[in-house]
C-alpha cells in the first residue's frame, strides 16, 4: 500500500513543504503540504519532480576512486583511504594552504552542508575557502556587514504586509525569491495588488515578475547603483528622509547626503537611460508609501557596483523609514540561530584580514573570489592549491571561464568530490563521495530560515530508509573531517558531532551573560535527545536558540526543543517578524553605520560611471521556473518548454544586426565566443541580450544523460574573470559588453 511522509523541499530557496507518495522504497509523487506551517501547500514544477530527481537513474550509487587514470567503483573504506592517504601527506609537506575547499550552491540546501563545511575548514587550517557566494550574493553580506556589524544580518521585505514593494534586479515568480524565503512568492505578489498596494519592478527584462507589477522599469543593466543613489538623493535633497525611530541608532546621515550631492536624476539619467522626472517620481512614491520596502538580487549583485548597490537598497529602507519596520524590511529571528544579545558596541565587521596569493584579492567573510580559483591552482610557487576539496560545487560551469578552471583541475595532485553527479567538475576527481537521494535524507532549513519572510521551524526525518549500501550524507562529510585531519580509522564519525556539541557548550557555558554560566557542558550534552549525531546538534542549537528551552529553564518550560519539533512535523509557525534594533547591531560603534569608510571609497568610482561611454550591447543572464543553476538540467521533467538555453534578442537589435529568430548567433566578449540560437523576442529592452546560465554539458567524462542530449553553452565561458566587484570580489556575470555575429 502507497504511504505518505512530510518533506521540506530542498530545490529552492522557497523550503516549501511537501507532501511524498512513497511505495515501497520509491518516491512516485510529490504534491504541496496543505497543512505546512510555512508553505499552506504551495509547490512549484521543482517540487512535484521530487520523484524523478530522487530516482533519476545517472545518480552515483558508490564512491569512486580513479586508479590508473580513471575513476572505478570503490567501497567507502577504500574511498577513505584514499583520502587519508593524500590530504594530510600534502598538508604536512606543503602546508595546509595547498589544500583549497570550494563550496557550491547546494550545500545550503541540506543539512550536512551546513554542519560540517566549517569543522572540514577549521580541522585543514586553509585559508583558501572559495563558495558560491562569490558568484551570487556576497554584496549583500558585505552591505549588511558594514551598515550593521553582521554580514547575515540581512533584512528581508514583509511581504504580507507591506503597502509598497520595489523590486530591483530580481525575478521571484521564476526563482521563487532569494535572500528572501517566501513560498508562493506569485501569490504574496498578487495579494500585495489585490489589498491595494504598489509593485514597481527594476529590470532590464520583462521577466514573470515584471508582469505583475504596476510599473516596470527597464534600465541599462548594471545601472542599479546609479539609479538607487539618486533615489537616495532625492530622498534627502527634497527634505523626504524620515528614519523615524532609527535616527537616534544612525550615524552618518549628514556625510551620507554629501556623499550622494552628485548622483541627481538628472545626472544617471543617461547612464540609467530612464527619464530624470520618473526617477525623482519614484523616490516622491517610495517615501510617501504608508509603509514601503526595497528588495534587490542577484541582477544588482552581479555587476560591477554590486555591494554599493546592495548597500544602497537598505540606505532607502532607512531613509524612508521602513528598516525594521512592519510592512518594511525586517530581520528574521530564525529558530537554530543565535539568542539575541543585549545592544551594545561588537567587534564590527572587517575586509581583507588576508589576500590571495597570485592577484592579491582581499578576503571577505574568510573566502576569496572563486573566479580566483584556476589562477591559484596553475600558479607555481608556495601556496599553490595542490590539493581541492569541492563539495556540491560544479565552478566549471558556474564561474568565470570554465576552460581555464577545468584544464587547472586536470592538473591537481588531488582532489576528492562531494556530490551525486559526475559533472564537468566531479569528473577531475580522484575520490567521489556520493551522498544519498534527498528522500533519504533528514532536512532543516538553517540557512533559508535565517531569510524567511515569517519566523516558523521545521523539521523532516527521511522519508525513505537509508540503503545497505550507502552513507548518510552527514556521516559521508563526518568521515571526511576524520580522513583530512589524520583521524581516519582512529575515531568513529560520531566523534566529530561530539566535539561539535562539546565546543558550542563550552563558550555558551563560559559567556557570563549566557543563562547557562558556570554549568557542566559534560551534564548539559547528555540531555540531548536525537537519534544521531547531527539530531543532538540540532537539539542544541534549538535549546539554545532565541525561542529554545535552555536546558528547561524556569522560565521557557514551553520552550523549543528537537523533542516538541518532532511532535509538530509540520512545523511550528513562531509568528511574523518583529523589530529587532538595536539589539542586533554589532558595529563597533553600536549603531547603524550608514557611510562606511571602505563604501565611501568605492564612491567615486560609481561617479566615473555617470560620465562613462556606455556599450552598444551587454548581456544579462536569466533563470528558469524550472532550473536552479546546473544541477537540475539531468531531470527529464524539468526541461524543455521555456527552459531552454536560448540567446534572447530585442526584435530592433535582431534586424539592425541581420539576426532571425531560431538562427544562430556568435557571442564574443573578454573570454571568447560562442554560438547559441536566436529568440528573437521583445521581453528584453533594446540594447541587451540574455542567456540564462548552468547550461554548457558537452564535456567527456561525465554521466549526464539526459543534460548532455541538450548541452546548451556555458554563458560564464564569456567571461575571463577579470570583471570583478571590487569591494566583495564577486564576479561579474550581468551587464558585461559582448557583440554579436549572425552565423548562416
Amino acid at each position: 500500500m502507497p504511504r505518505t511522509a512530510p518533506r521540506i523541499c530542498p530545490l529552492c530557496e522557497a523550503t516549501c513543504g511537501l507532501t511524498l507518495t512513497i511505495e515501497g522504497t520509491t518516491v512516485t509523487g510529490a504534491r504541496g503540504d496543505r497543512d505546512d506551517v510555512f508553505s499552506r501547500g504551495f509547490i512549484c514544477p521543482k517540487g512535484a519532480a521530487f520523484g524523478a530527481l530522487d530516482a533519476d537513474p545517472d545518480r552515483l550509487r558508490t564512491p569512486l576512486v580513479r586508479r590508473a587514470g580513471r575513476l572505478r567503483e570503490a567501497t567507502w573504506e577504500e574511498a577513505y583511504d584514499a583520502v587519508a592517504a593524500a590530504v594530510p601527506a600534502l598538508v604536512r609537506d606543503h602546508g595546509p594552504q595547498s589544500v583549497g575547499i570550494v563550496l557550491g550552491n547546494p550545500n545550503v540546501h541540506t543539512m550536512a552542508g551546513a554542519l560540517y563545511p566549517p569543522l572540514l575548514v577549521n580541522t585543514l587550517g586553509t585559508r583558501n575557502l572559495f563558495t558560491a557566494s562569490t558568484l551570487d550574493q556576497m554584496p549583500k553580506h558585505v552591505s549588511s556587514g558594514l551598515l550593521f556589524g553582521d554580514p547575515f544580518a540581512i533584512p528581508v521585505p514583509d511581504l504580507d504586509r507591506t503597502d509598497f514593494l520595489l523590486i530591483v534586479g530580481a525575478n521571484p515568480v521564476e526563482s521563487n525569491g532569494s535572500l528572501c524565503t517566501a513560498p508562493d512568492f506569485p501569490g504574496k505578489l498578487k495579494a500585495l495588488r489585490a489589498r491595494g498596494g504598489t509593485l514597481v519592478v527594476v529590470d532590464p527584462r520583462r521577466t514573470r515578475t515584471a508582469r505583475l507589477a504596476d510599473t516596470h522599469l527597464a534600465p541599462r543593466p548594471g545601472s542599479d547603483a546609479l539609479l538607487l543613489a539618486a533615489l537616495a538623493h532625492t530622498l534627502l535633497a527634497e527634505k523626504l528622509a524620515d528614519p523615524g525611530a532609527l535616527t537616534e541608532h544612525t550615524e552618518g546621515l549628514r556625510e551620507l547626503a554629501d556623499a550622494l550631492g552628485s548622483f541627481t536624476p538628472e545626472a544617471v539619467a543617461p547612464a540609467c537611460d530612464l527619464p530624470a522626472d520618473r526617477i525623482r517620481a519614484l523616490a516622491r512614491e517610495l517615501a510617501a508609501a504608508p509603509t514601503a520596502a526595497v528588495y534587490g538580487r542577484i541582477g544588482s549583485c552581479t555587476v560591477e557596483h554590486g555591494t554599493l548597490a546592495s548597500w544602497l537598497v537598505d540606505v532607502l529602507n532607512i531613509l524612508t523609514g521602513n528598516l525594521d519596520r512592519p510592512g518594511g524590511a525586517l530581520f528574521p529571528l530564525p529558530a537554530a540561530g543565535p539568542r539575541p544579545r543585549p545592544a551594545g558596541p561588537g567587534r564590527g565587521f572587517a575586509l581583507g584580514r588576508w589576500h590571495s596569493r597570485v592577484s592579491g584579492h582581499p578576503e571577505v567573510k574568510s573566502e576569496l573570489p572563486t573566479a580566483a580559483l584556476a589562477e591559484e591552482i596553475e600558479t607555481p610557487g608556495e601556496g599553490r592549491i595542490r590539493a581541492l576539496i569541492a563539495i556540491a560545487a560544479n565552478p566549471v560551469l558556474s564561474a568565470p571561464d570554465g576552460r581555464r578552471l577545468d584544464a587547472a583541475l586536470a592538473g591537481l595532485d588531488f582532489m576528492v568530490s562531494v556530490d551525486p553527479y559526475l559533472n564537468e567538475t566531479s569528473r577531475h576527481a580522484h575520490v567521489v563521495l556520493p551522498p544519498p537521494p534527498p528522500s533519504q535524507s533528514a532536512h532543516h532549513d538553517f540557512a533559508f530560515n535565517g531569510f524567511a519572510v515569517r519566523n516558523q521551524v521545521r523539521y523532516t526525518r527521511p522519508a525513505v530508509p537509508l540503503e545497505a549500501d550507502r552513507l548518510d550524507e552527514c556521516e559521508i562529510h563526518a568521515r571526511l573531517v576524520l580522513a583530512v585531519s589524520g583521524m581516519h580509522g582512529s575515531a568513529q564519525p560520531s566523534a566529530v558531532d561530539d566535539m561539535a556539541i562539546g565546543a558550542a557548550l563550552a563558550k555558551e557555558t563560559a559567556d557570563r551573560r549566557s543563562p547557562l554560566h558556570g554549568a557542566d557542558p559534560a551534564a548539559l550534552a547528555g540531555l540531548l535527545t536525537g537519534e544521531s549525531g547531527p539530531e543532538r546538534r540540532l537539539d542544541l542549537m534549538l535549546r539554545l536558540g532565541p525561542y529554545g528551552d535552555l536546558f528547561g529553564a524556569a522560565d521557557r518550560p514551553a520552550g523549543l526543543s528537537l523533542e516538541r519539533l518532532l511532535a509538530h512535523p509540520h512545523g511550528i509557525d513562531l509568528g511574523p517578524l518583529r523589530p529587532r534594533l538595536p539589539g542586533l547591531l554589532r558595529t563597533r560603534s553600536g549603531r547603524i553605520e550608514l557611510l562606511p569608510e571602505p563604501i565611501a571609497a568605492e564612491l567615486p568610482g560609481l561617479r566615473e560611471a555617470l560620465a562613462a561611454r556606455p556599450a552598444a550591447l551587454v548581456l544579462v543572464g536569466r533563470r528558469h521556473l524550472r532550473s536552479n543553476n546546473s544541477w537540475l538540467h539531468n531531470v527529464p521533467a524539468l526541461t524543455g518548454g521555456s527552459n531552454r538555453c536560448t540567446l534572447q534578442v530585442h526584435p530592433a537589435d535582431a534586424d539592425r544586426l541581420g539576426l532571425a529568430d531560431g538562427g544562430r548567433a556568435r557571442i564574443t566578449a573578454d573570454g571568447g565566443s560562442l554560438e547559441a540560437p536566436v529568440e528573437v523576442t521583445d521581453a528584453v529592452r533594446t540594447g541587451v541580450v540574455s542567456l540564462p546560465h548552468g547550461w554548457g554539458h558537452d564535456r567527456d567524462g561525465t554521466r549526464l544523460a539526459v543534460a548532455e542530449a541538450d548541452p546548451g553553452v556555458n554563458v560564464n565561458q564569456l567571461l575571463d574573470g577579470t570583471r570583478l566587484d571590487p569591494l566583495s570580489g564577486t564576479a561579474v556575470l550581468n551587464g558585461f559588453p559582448v557583440t554579436l555575429t549572425p552565423l548562416l
